[in-house]
C-alpha cells in the first residue's frame, strides 16, 4: 500500500497543480544564481569554501542519497535537485553553483508554490553549510 501511495500521490498532486510549474531562472546567468525574490518561500546563500568543486561534489554525493531528493541536473560547476515535502509533496528547487574564480558555493533553495515557506528552505540551506563544515 505504502508503494502505491508514493506512486500514485506525485500524480495526484500534479493534477491538483501542489506540485507547481519549473522556475524559469533557473540556473547560472552572468556568474551568479538568480536572487530571491521573496525570502517568504526562497533563501540564498554563498559560502567561502577553499575548494569549491569538492565542496559541490561533496554536497552531490550526500543529496543523491537524501529522501525525496532527486538530482535533475549535474555538470562540473552547477547542481539542480527537486526537495518534495513528506506530507504533501510540494517541491521545492535546490542549485548549488561552485564559483572557482571567487571561491565560493552558491546555493538557493524556493519553493515552487506558496507565499510562505515556513523557513523551510532557509533550514535546508544550513543544513547544508553544516554538512560542510563537518
Amino acid at each position: 500500500m505504502d508503494s502505491l501511495l508514493r506512486l500514485t500521490l506525485p500524480m495526484i498532486l500534479g493534477l491538483l497543480h501542489l506540485i507547481g510549474p519549473v522556475p524559469a531562472d533557473l540556473g547560472v546567468h552572468q556568474g551568479q544564481l538568480s536572487p530571491c525574490t521573496s525570502t517568504a518561500h526562497c533563501a540564498r546563500q554563498v559560502w567561502s569554501v577553499s575548494d569549491p568543486q569538492q565542496a559541490l561534489n561533496s554536497l552531490a554525493a550526500q543529496l543523491s542519497e537524501a529522501p525525496r531528493t532527486v538530482v535533475e541536473e549535474r555538470s562540473n560547476d552547477y547542481l539542480h535537485a527537486t526537495c518534495s515535502s513528506r506530507l504533501f509533496g510540494f517541491v521545492d528547487d535546490l542549485e548549488l553553483y561552485a564559483d572557482q574564480d571567487n571561491q565560493q558555493l552558491q546555493a538557493r533553495s524556493v519553493s515552487r508554490l506558496g507565499d510562505s515557506d515556513l523557513g523551510v528552505n532557509a533550514r535546508r540551506l544550513k543544513d547544508l553549510h553544516q554538512q560542510l563544515s563537518s
